[in-house]
């Protein structure tokens, strides 16, 4: 199984970013986009990819069964880490995730994971809640973002 993506390392790149997505949304998202050409500007190196394969993600659509999979998602982007921790052009950049809704609740259980390779957490309108027994593992610094008047997202921040 092959997953869909998009790296781009700037010339001395400080660190890369997963995008860890969820809830219907690709890595050819306007918001993702414009954040990862933001941190690119800044030095970041980025890799935008779809945790679920172009099947899954027809299925999905209809039925919503994969975007709720957290053990699938935490799965898909551990394996990403480790693939580009065995890329020459990336091995030894510091690795940040950037998880939106149920991919915040992946990149917080693929960090708990992988406390050697994961050097921070943002989560924007994530679901920590579907992560609540791998949290206390959690060794990275974290930063949950909420917009201030999405209630329901807030209660399960």
């Amino acid at each position: 199984m092959t997953l869909e993506g998009d790296l781009v390392i700037p010339q001395s790149a400080a660190g890369i970013v997963l995008f860890a997505h969820g809830s219907g949304s690709s890595r050819h998202s306007s918001r993702n986009r414009f954040v990862a050409q933001r941190l690119q500007k800044v030095g970041l190196a980025t890799l935008l990819f779809d945790l679920l394969t172009l099947q899954e993600e027809e299925v999905d659509v209809l039925t919503r069964q994969h975007r709720f999979d957290i053990d699938l998602l935490t799965r898909r982007l551990a394996g990403a880490t480790n693939w580009l921790c065995q890329q020459p052009q990336a091995s030894q950049l510091a690795i940040g995730y950037f998880g939106a809704s149920t991919g915040a609740a992946a990149a917080l259980r693929a960090a708990a994971e992988l406390p050697d390779k994961v050097s921070a957490v943002v989560s924007r309108g994530g679901r920590p809640d579907l992560a609540m027994t791998e949290l206390p593992r959690v060794q990275a610094p974290t930063l949950l973002i909420v917009g201030g008047f999405d209630t329901q997202v807030i209660e399960l921040n």
